[in-house]
């Protein structure tokens, strides 16, 4: 049975945060999961509460990090384990996305140019065309396209030299620290380039979805489209068409190291085939051929060959220019949907504008420092990318309660609350991750937080009010569970908070588990 404890005071931060939680941790080790902040000796409830769900089956040789504060003053109202490092997941893009508000700013824009190299001799450039990138990872082919299409209206209609691919913002380092080999060709593990194209409005830069549909007959081979329509790619189809009510059973994949895109398995007449995002090998080559194309549409005839990685002279001169969306506005698809790519091009656009270095070490240098600014104690946490797809990433769950309460007073809070998904609200770009859960309860529409998905680690961290109307913080971190999904028990904690009052709560039973702990954003195309 837990044991109350309650401070009052302020917001916790600096060095008496570090005493208080210290605290705390050492009275939860002697009292046990549950040892709670309070200043009298009468039970609010929630301690209680809070470990019957936490002691749900689905959790039996599991790890629970948690931590439950009042948003306003920093109190401390429940802990379990706030010091114990567990892998986060997504809950990792909370400080890349909070570092980059302050580091590179809300109204911080990404812009990609196209340059000239050499005379000008009429309609001719008797030189190199150069395409730079800052790492937007917004662009869509139709962005390309008008690029293209200011590079015809300047008068330019050959161009007898080389397009150059400038994607030297960024470093060559493609692949996260430790990401998963089996997920290469899958659009969330998408290579990391100053220079990149998504194919849709969700942003998945670095990836073209493949769409195949099934033949007229059986025996049929399957008819396969790519967006962006390019031959960057090479599509081997292996597949063929079944008879009408046959097996629908189709993998699309990409060859290791390759641009071969595999397609085989069987889909019926009739049926409704396959929709995949799947990621390019080399995002620079794939946004030069894209854009190759467009001149082309545009009447612009590029005579030499493509060439990747050289950096634009300073002696170019612009010919055409985009700017992407405002990072306030960006941190929506990225934080509602989730976008692990956008995480990375983040990072290291903020090592660039600290250090001149568009890199990982950089940029994690920056998120560090800012964490440290407010009051993160950096030196109880591990980040080594920026969205949580490695499984090295640990934080505990009282850094992550620490960095949602020092936000509170950040100038641009309100734009970065902003884009943490909603819960139950079934617009994927208010409710994002959260959209299909909670609903019916005290949280729905309530609860703000940001979640996280890996194969045994789960974590749901933001904000929640309960019914006397106080606003709590929450970090709840679970890992190493056998269970197929521990998200009901995440939702009846929130629930739980979203009922109570600082008297009584009551603890809300989770709901029986359906599906797996995977990102909705995660499933292409979103079907939750």
């Amino acid at each position: 049975m837990s044991t109350p404890v309650r401070w009052s005071g302020r917001r916790l931060n600096s060095r008496r945060s570090v005493w208080i939680w210290a605290l705390v941790a050492a009275l939860a080790a002697v009292l046990g999961p549950g040892a709670q902040a309070g200043a009298d000796s009468d039970r609010t409830g929630l301690p209680e509460a809070v470990d019957t769900i936490l002691g749900d089956a689905r959790m039996e040789g599991g790890v629970a990090s948690v931590v439950i504060a009042d948003a306003v003053t920093g109190e401390p109202l429940y802990q379990h384990l706030p010091s114990t490092r567990l892998m986060p997941a997504s809950n990792t893009k909370l400080p890349t996305s909070a570092a980059a508000m302050e580091i590179l700013g809300p109204g911080y824009r990404f812009t990609t140019d196209v340059l000239a190299a050499g005379r000008r001799s009429g309609s001719v450039l008797r030189g190199d065309l150069y395409l730079r990138g800052t790492g937007d990872p917004t662009l869509l082919a139709a962005d390309y396209d008008r690029l293209a299409a200011q590079v015809a209206a300047a008068g330019v209609k050959r161009v007898d030299g080389r397009l150059i691919a400038d994607d030297t913002r960024f470093d060559a380092q493609r692949l996260g620290r430790s990401w998963a080999a089996d997920d290469e060709s899958s659009y969330y593990s998408a290579q990391i380039s100053a220079l990149s194209v998504a194919p849709d409005t969700d942003y998945d830069t670095g990836s073209v979805i493949v769409t195949v549909t099934p033949g007229a007959k059986a025996g049929d081979e399957p008819v396969v489209a790519v967006t962006p329509d390019t031959d960057y790619v090479d599509i081997d189809v292996r597949a063929t068409t079944a008879a009408a009510g046959g097996p629908n059973d189709l993998t699309v994949e990409r060859e290791h190291g390759t641009n071969d895109i595999v397609v085989s398995g069987t889909t019926p007449v009739g049926g409704s085939g396959a929709k995949e995002w799947i990621t390019v090998w080399e995002p620079t080559g794939h946004s030069a051929a894209v854009f190759r194309d467009a001149l082309a549409d545009h009447g612009v005839k590029v005579v030499g060959p493509t060439r990747l990685g050289r950096q634009t002279p300073a002696s170019a001169r612009e010919l055409a220019s985009h700017d992407s969306m405002a990072l306030k506005d960006l941190l929506v698809p990225f934080m509602k949907l989730s976008n692990n790519m956008h995480a990375e091009i983040l990072t290291k656009a903020m090592g660039y504008e600290v250090s001149r270095q568009g890199s990982w070490s950089a940029g994690l240098a920056a998120v560090s420092g800012y964490l440290k600014g407010i009051g993160v104690d950096t030196g109880k946490v591990r980040q080594v990318d920026g969205s949580g797809l490695s499984r090295m990433d640990n934080f505990p769950a009282a850094q992550l309660a620490e960095l949602l309460l020092a936000v509170r007073a950040e100038p641009w809070y309100a734009d970065w609350l902003r884009s943490l998904p909603v819960a139950c609200d079934p617009d994927r770009f208010v409710g994002g991750t959260l959209r299909s859960r909670m609903c019916g309860t005290a949280a729905a529409l309530n609860a703000r937080a940001k979640t996280g998905s890996l194969t045994g680690a789960s974590a749901l961290s933001g904000y929640v009010t309960d019914a006397g109307g106080r606003e709590l913080v929450f970090s709840i971190v679970l890992n190493n569970y056998l269970a197929s999904s521990v998200k009901p028990l995440e939702d009846a904690i929130v629930v739980t908070l979203a009922k109570s009052t600082e008297e009584a709560a009551t603890a809300v039973q989770p709901k029986a588990t359906r599906g797996t702990d995977v990102e909705c954003a995660w499933r292409k195309p979103a079907r939750c």
